[in-house]
C-alpha cells in the first residue's frame, strides 16, 4: 500500500542514498551542508546545478550536496522563502512590501527591490545557520546510517 505513496517512496529513495554515499562522516557532512547552505538560497530552479558546481569546485561530494539543496522543494519552498524574507525585512528594519497602485516599470521594479534585497540578506543569515546545523546533524548521523539496513520495496510475485 505505501508503494504508491510517492512522497513516501522518495523519502525512502533519498535516505537510501544518502546511506549509501561514499567517502568518511566529514566529507559527506560538508556536502549535506554545502547543499543545504545552496539551497536556503533564492535560486529555485538552478540549485541542483549550482550545488553540484559548488561541490565540484570546493571538492566536496556532489551527490550529497545535490541531496542537500532539495531542503527546498515546491512544499517547503514557501515557507523557507517567506521566513527569509520576515528575516531580512526585520533586519533592514522595512515595512511589507505593497503591491503598487499602478502597474508601471517603475513601480514594479521598485516591488522587486523591497522584495528581493530582504529576501537575500534573510537567506544568507538562514544559510549560514542551516549549514552549520546540517554538517554538525549529519556528522552525528552520518556513522549510524551506515548501520542501518534497509530492505526493498515489496515486489509483487511474477505469474509464469
Amino acid at each position: 500500500m505505501y508503494r504508491r505513496w510517492g512522497f513516501v517512496r522518495l523519502l525512502k529513495l533519498l535516505f537510501i542514498r544518502f546511506v549509501r554515499l561514499k567517502g568518511t562522516p566529514h566529507e559527506v557532512s560538508r556536502g549535506i551542508a554545502l547543499g543545504i547552505a545552496i539551497g536556503l538560497t533564492p535560486t529555485f530552479g538552478f540549485q541542483m546545478l549550482l550545488g553540484a558546481l559548488a561541490a565540484w569546485i570546493l571538492r566536496e561530494s556532489k551527490v550529497a550536496a545535490i541531496l542537500g539543496v532539495w531542503i527546498t522543494n515546491p512544499v517547503t519552498a514557501p515557507f523557507i522563502y517567506a521566513l527569509e524574507y520576515e528575516t531580512g525585512r526585520t533586519m533592514l528594519q522595512m515595512e511589507h512590501a505593497r503591491l503598487p497602485a499602478e502597474f508601471t516599470f517603475e513601480a514594479l521594479s521598485r516591488l522587486g527591490w523591497d522584495v528581493l534585497v530582504p529576501l537575500c540578506l534573510g537567506s544568507l543569515v538562514w544559510a549560514m545557520i542551516g549549514w552549520i546545523l546540517a554538517y554538525y546533524f549529519c556528522l552525528q548521523l552520518a556513522p549510524l546510517a551506515r548501520r542501518i539496513h534497509i530492505s526493498r520495496w515489496p515486489r509483487p510475485k511474477r505469474k509464469t
